[in-house]
């Protein structure tokens, strides 16, 4: 299996439904809706805004932002969407930039588990163009110990791949990973784990580094 993926994922999905029946501010709400759904979920979201900004102006009005979030099956009511709305408007102009609140929703990181993403991101990027790709893991990343391929369902770029596809948003599997995709994911792992020391101490063991 790969590096601390699907397991802190499950765990972090089951956390997030727990808190979700506590909470009762609407951003954190939203948060851990997605977070339910995996370290991916909030990227879905975003990839769902993404489709529905036909001009690409990277700005969603009220009306958008509601038909989004009923497309991700968020369950929200107008109410809590209309003060989330209100939240990100801050200059009152009746839309908001999504990247904005992608970014705002996002869990917050301390730049110490920043940077230990960061380190983990670089040495996978072996060419250090900013974006991992299959041709990057092949320098880095050993394929031959992992089952499927050991019992000749998968070769190796098989095994690559279905690495990449953990850090893309389940819609838009493209086979490269950027920064911020990463990113997202590690913000998502993250969020389940209480202390900067064991999350940095889980990606020295996940990343060798």
């Amino acid at each position: 299996q790969m590096p601390g993926t699907a397991r802190h994922d499950r765990e972090m999905a089951i956390q997030a439904k727990r808190k979700l029946s506590k909470t009762t501010d609407p951003v954190e709400r939203l948060r851990l809706q997605c977070l339910a759904r995996g370290s991916a979920g909030i990227k879905g979201l975003g990839r769902v805004f993404r489709i529905m900004d036909d001009d690409n102006s990277r700005t969603l009005d009220f009306k958008e932002f509601v038909k989004g979030l009923n497309d991700y099956a968020m369950m929200i009511d107008k109410e809590e969407a209309q003060e989330i709305f209100r939240i990100f408007d801050k200059d009152g102009s009746g839309t908001i930039d999504f990247d904005e609140f992608l970014v705002t929703l996002r869990p917050p990181m301390s730049n110490a588990r920043k940077e230990i993403i960061m380190q983990a991101f670089r040495k996978l990027d072996k060419t250090g163009d900013g974006v991992i790709t299959i041709e990057d893991l092949r320098g880095v990343y050993n394929a031959k110990h992992h089952p499927k391929y050991q019992n000749g369902d998968w070769t190796e770029d098989q095994v690559f791949r279905a690495f990449l596809d953990n850090f893309d948003s389940p819609y838009d599997k493209d086979g490269k990973v950027t920064t911020e995709e990463f990113m997202n994911y590690y913000a998502g792992v993250s969020a389940s784990i209480d202390t900067d020391v064991y999350f940095i101490i889980m990606m020295k063991n996940a990343w060798k580094l």
